[in-house]
């Protein structure tokens, strides 16, 4: 299957796609791998920029650290280092990162400052704006990375959700349905909801039913990309769930 048509309409089994192509690929010239690793970085780079702002670098050593990072990884520089047994992006995208602030910017990085290529457009801007928001100004550099990419997965999954309720009337629907999807106490009743959609009680419990139903798969088909195996999606998922929860 076409990675493109997996991402479009993803279904609850296992696909191959985005990471675990990469990792199949190895080393080899692979224009498919090297989709699935960029659409990959350009999905998850905040997390890594937040990881390297709370190690202790200023906003824009931050943001060069995270791009030439993320040059060298797209130049498959370190996917030598990539365990397939051990196959989470999430897991190898952050050993790689450690060991490149330990070793490659200690070698007079900020020295190459723009002189670099720059494969991903980074919006440091939003990035600093969001990072002076995060709500644990205490918590490990390791956490905030987690917790972060857990965030940029779960906002993913919604916003693909989203945009499948572009139609007349649907982004109303979309924003009612969405406050029943973590049990929001404040959200309206089915009936409140069905009068103010002109629409019967019995028709908006079945459009709830399926709008969690469609979350859990596309959420299911967003982790998939992430990890090498199958085996590994339900515990990935119950890991990324509790790290948001804590």
């Amino acid at each position: 299957m076409e990675d493109h048509d997996a991402r479009r309409s993803p279904v609850s089994g296992f696909i191959t796609t985005h990471w675990s192509v990469v990792l199949q690929a190895g080393q080899g010239d692979s224009p498919q791998a090297a989709e699935a690793l960029e659409e990959l970085c350009r999905a998850y780079w905040y997390p890594l920029y937040a990881c390297v702002r709370r190690e202790g670098h200023a906003p824009d050593d931050a943001c060069d650290l995270t791009q030439e990072f993320l040059a060298g990884l797209l130049e498959k520089k370190y996917l030598r280092l990539a365990d397939p047994h051990r196959g989470r992006f999430r897991s190898f995208l952050l050993s790689s990162l450690k060991n490149f602030l330990v070793d490659e910017w200690r070698k007079e990085q900020a020295a190459k400052r723009g002189g670099a290529q720059r494969f991903l457009s980074l919006d440091a801007r939003s990035a600093e704006e969001r990072y002076t928001a995060e709500p644990a100004p205490t918590l490990a550099p390791d956490k905030v990375y987690e917790r972060n990419w857990a965030l940029t997965l779960l906002e993913r999954v919604l916003n693909r959700l989203r945009s499948e309720f572009q139609t007349p009337g649907k982004p109303e629907l979309f924003e009612a349905l969405e406050a029943y999807l973590w049990g929001d106490d404040e959200a309206e009743s089915y009936r409140q909801l069905a009068e103010r959609l002109g629409m019967t009680e019995g028709a908006i419990k079945v459009a709830a039913f399926r709008f969690r139903a469609r979350y859990r798969e596309l959420l299911r088909a967003e982790v998939a990309s992430t990890v090498a195996d199958s085996a590994e999606v339900d515990e990935e998922l119950r890991y990324l769930l509790q790290v948001v929860g804590s």
